[in-house]
């Protein structure tokens, strides 16, 4: 996950120490997928609830899809659609079509290879590149790689069908996992990560190419993009201690990224600190550790295209 949750991914454009190797992580961003999975489900529904029973869905985009776990729930959720993958990464696209398979979906779930923002000109899908229309088009946690976010929603309402519906998950809270006090180092070690992401996040928005400023007001920009009937959801993924074999090893590859990447933002304290958490011989190792939770809230922004 990125400083602001980033299950499910697009391909970003950072740069030195911000810069995002998405194959590396695709083991990570597809373990997060799976243990999403109850979250996930209950947000295609309210997407279908929201779309209502008279809207034909025939055609499902997942923008920035990373391994396509979401493209296979809409793919389940929506019998009669075809979901399609996009992404920037092929490696990832592959780890899609291959998780299809496995699902039983192969026949309904494509790929399209696409660097963004560029690959968001619609156009024609047979043209290379072109990523055609959809009733629905789905975004988690990729407009925020990308310079001009205003503009990247512009351009996702411009390949909506009549009546189709654009949702972005760009909003809800840190992910939560341990007490404030855990016994070793200071207290609070989660709220400095936070802060420590945070800056991470802003560094790499102002390194983006055609990088742009603007109040992150999500429904406002869905409503400058042209949709109506705009609102938001928050679901919430709640996994009491003590966690299971699953969510240990993938808070271990969390915290083992952010140590990689946030050590200059950190002081030595909190360094060590990290580094017991990740020590398997230690007692303390977050793979032993009998208070790790998992807790995190997801809001998705919608908007509707208006009918003809």
């Amino acid at each position: 996950m990125s400083p602001h949750n980033d299950s499910g991914h697009g391909h970003g454009h950072g740069h030195h120490h911000t810069d995002i190797d998405w194959e590396v992580m695709a083991t990570e961003l597809e373990n997060s997928g799976e243990l999403q999975l109850p979250v996930l489900r209950r947000t295609a529904a309210r997407l279908g609830e929201l779309l209502g029973p008279e809207k034909e869905v025939r055609r499902i985009l997942d923008i920035g899809s990373g391994p396509g776990v979401m493209t296979c729930v809409f793919a389940e959720a929506f019998a009669d659609a075809e979901a399609v993958a996009v992404d920037g990464t092929p490696g990832l696209l592959d780890r899609a079509l291959a998780r299809a398979e496995r699902l039983g979906l192969g026949g309904r779930v494509a790929v399209r290879h696409a660097e963004l923002p560029e690959g968001l000109d619609g156009g024609d899908e047979h043209r290379e590149g072109g990523l055609g229309t959809a009733d629905l088009i789905w975004s988690s946690k990729a407009v925020h790689h990308l310079g001009d976010q205003q503009g990247a929603l512009n351009a996702l309402a411009g390949v909506l069908r009549p009546g189709g519906l654009l949702a972005v998950a760009e909003g809800g809270l840190p992910v939560r996992f341990l007490p404030r006090d855990i016994g070793i180092g200071r207290p609070g070690l989660q709220a400095r990560l936070d802060a420590a992401q945070e800056d991470w996040f802003e560094i790499m928005r102002v390194e983006l190419p055609g990088s742009t400023n603007l109040v992150e007001d999500w429904p406002a920009m869905l409503s400058r993009a042209g949709l109506t009937r705009v609102g938001s959801f928050t679901s919430l993924l709640d996994l009491p201690a003590p966690l299971g074999e699953m969510p240990r090893a993938f808070l271990h590859a969390h915290l083992t990224r952010l140590r990689e990447m946030m050590s200059e933002s950190l002081d030595l304290e909190d360094r060590r600190t990290l580094d017991v958490l990740l020590d398997p011989r230690a007692a303390e190792n977050i793979l032993r550790r009998p208070d790790v939770f998992l807790l995190s809230a997801t809001t998705v922004f919608t908007g509707v295209r208006a009918a003809r």
